[in-house]
């Protein structure tokens, strides 16, 4: 019932992936969400996030933003990046997912997806086929419709959590 919700990952953070290890497995495209997930809310693209872009050119991957904000927002931060985006992505919705392979020349087996939310950035990468890495928000200040639905995430991280504790017992779940 959950499982369209979880993540093959979750980790602490963006800049925590192996980026590295999944280009030698054959991953080639990376799919951010911005806000949050990179920098906090509404903030320029900061040295982390300038460095991470570069190692990931370094590397030969191609990257995409895809943002549920507006243009404006999404290229205040790509002033810097200088990648690919997509604005008003309506997340979790697949037709962007799909979009943002056809921009880096992509599939759904050469692409991840890096965001901080479960229920818009998860559960579209999903159901989009792709690989979804859940890193845990950079900042908690956030939009009161953001923290209202970080309590359901909550219980659905419960039970993720729960089952990877369980993986690879006999364990009931």
């Amino acid at each position: 019932m959950l499982e369209p919700f979880y993540p093959d990952e979750y980790l602490d953070s963006a800049y925590a992936v192996d980026y590295a290890g999944f280009y030698r497995r054959g991953y080639r495209g990376v799919i951010f969400d911005i806000d949050n997930t990179l920098v906090p809310h509404g903030a320029p693209a900061d040295a982390r996030a300038k460095a991470l872009f570069a190692r990931l050119r370094e590397l030969g991957f191609s990257s995409c933003l895809l943002s549920n904000n507006k243009r404006p927002r999404v290229e205040m931060f790509n002033e810097e990046i200088q990648t690919l985006f997509i604005e008003k992505a309506n997340k979790p919705s697949v037709k962007s997912y799909r979009r943002a392979m056809e921009l880096m020349g992509t599939t759904r087996e050469t692409t991840l997806f890096v965001g901080d939310q479960l229920f818009t950035d998860v559960l579209g990468a999903r159901r989009a086929g792709i690989h979804a890495v859940l890193v845990k928000p950079i900042h908690p200040k956030e939009e009161i419709q953001i923290v209202l639905k970080r309590y359901l995430e909550r219980i659905v991280l419960y039970f993720y959590k729960r089952r990877m504790a369980h993986a690879g017992t006999d364990e009931p779940v």
